[in-house]
């Protein structure tokens, strides 16, 4: 079994400019992306803007860390094994 490899669509830059808004809602609405060209050279490409995943939202580990007294002053000597 081979891997099917799918072709993104493509549209003239001239087409694209005249049609816009349609490309942009049938990119929104298929979540595919679309090559924008220019004399048969792909210039931009038009991709659906991908939703952030709950996996990787800022502050999702905010509640599992604990501050405990000063964090910012300075830790003597007798607290680093290193300095011994």
């Amino acid at each position: 079994m081979g891997m099917r490899r799918s072709t993104l669509k493509t549209i003239a830059a001239s087409q694209f400019k005249a049609h816009a808004l349609a490309t942009i809602a049938e990119v929104a609405a298929t979540r595919e992306s679309v090559i924008v060209t220019k004399r048969g050279k792909p210039l931009v490409r038009v991709s659906p803007v991908e939703e952030p995943s709950q996996d990787h939202a800022p502050g999702k580990l905010a509640h599992t860390l604990i501050f405990e007294g000063d964090i910012v002053s300075p830790l003597g000597d007798e607290d680093w094994d290193a300095c011994r």
